[in-house]
């Protein structure tokens, strides 16, 4: 199998766009080593007080990728969203709203393109993302979010994946998959921002509940759990106005395998270690999805048992055995209902 990393040849010319990532964590990290990879100029935004940033623009390598002279490392925000068109976004959900009223004082930030590139609802509102960007006044025809199965551990290695570009304008989707697809990911088109986004943060959640799973020495029923957790999943996203059947794309049920079986799945192992009373120091964005997923089902008076579960045993401290054989043992339940 052919890698990809940054010391073959690139598989596009070298262009002359820049692209901004904003974050640099580990998918922040990685999508600039990937795009840079490819041929383009990258800069990439830290803050300055934060040590892993300090870190990262020190050594110019983290625990995933080494970061070659050519890609740009700036804390100065408006500088790094000035340089280009096209700014992806690689945080923590829960913090973009704050990087948002940031990015809001450049002048030019209403005329950019930004792609999100995290998956998760903003917990103290029930929003998701692309709703919050809309608030700071960025117009939805200039939003996407790039989503979908795949670890940088993986990835570095040269084993390839499917991902999944989405937005509410169709032309900006195939456009962003043609600047980023290669042989390392291929990208298919969303049809559905909604389902997309909610398919994509609520994975996470299922993944804590698999943890829960390997934790308990339940392995066996992850099976029945990916069949409820994506029908759960679909009622929602319905709910909200998108389409079931994304829940059955890439975004979600195309990403359990990533996150619910994975030994690099934060989500899977926070949930593991939950149930063995240990804790676990990285982030596990779907704790924080858990809470905000309830609030969206509340909206529409809907029930979503796993991810109920998952919340009243990691928010609620109630007991892990106990909700999880009540939730895993019905009685007499119709398997699908309306």
């Amino acid at each position: 199998m052919k890698k990809f990393d940054s010391r073959i040849p690139q598989e596009k010319p070298q262009s002359k766009e820049n692209i901004t990532i904003l974050g640099c964590g580990r998918w922040g990290s990685f999508i600039a080593w990937y795009l840079n990879s490819m041929g383009y100029k990258v800069t990439v935004w830290g803050r300055e007080k934060d040590n892993m940033v300090n870190s990262l623009f020190e050594t110019r390598k983290n625990e995933y990728v080494t970061f070659p002279e050519s890609i740009e490392l700036t804390h100065n925000l408006s500088d790094a969203i000035e340089k280009s068109k096209i700014i992806v976004i690689a945080i923590g959900a829960q913090q973009v709203r704050n990087l948002m009223q940031s990015v809001s004082k450049v002048p030019s930030y209403k005329n950019k393109i930004f792609c999100l590139n995290m998956k998760g609802i903003e917990e103290s509102t029930g929003k998701r993302l692309s709703q919050v960007m809309q608030e700071f006044k960025v117009k939805k025809k200039n939003i996407a979010v790039w989503v979908g199965p795949g670890h940088i551990q993986e990835f570095t290695k040269g084993v390839p994946s499917l991902m999944v570009i989405d937005s509410y304008n169709p032309e900006l989707s195939a456009e962003l998959i043609n600047k980023f697809h290669s042989t390392l990911i291929k990208f298919y088109q969303g049809q559905d921002i909604i389902g997309t986004e909610i398919g994509a943060a609520a994975k996470n959640v299922m993944g804590i509940a698999a943890g829960m799973l390997d934790g308990t020495n339940q392995k066996v029923l992850k099976g029945p759990l990916m069949a409820r957790g994506a029908y759960e999943v679909g009622r929602l996203i319905k709910a909200e106005g998108g389409k079931l059947i994304s829940a059955f794309g890439l975004c979600h049920l195309g990403d359990y395998e990533a996150t619910l079986f994975s030994e690099h799945s934060h989500n899977r192992k926070f949930g593991e270690m939950f149930m063995q009373h240990q804790n676990f120091t990285k982030l596990a964005e779907g704790a924080s999805t858990s809470v905000a997923l309830l609030k969206m089902a509340k909206r529409h008076k809907l029930k979503m048992p796993i991810t109920q579960a998952v919340h009243d045993i990691i928010h609620k401290g109630e007991d892990p055995q106990k909700v999880l054989n009540k939730l895993l043992m019905p009685n007499n339940l119709k398997e699908f209902h309306n």
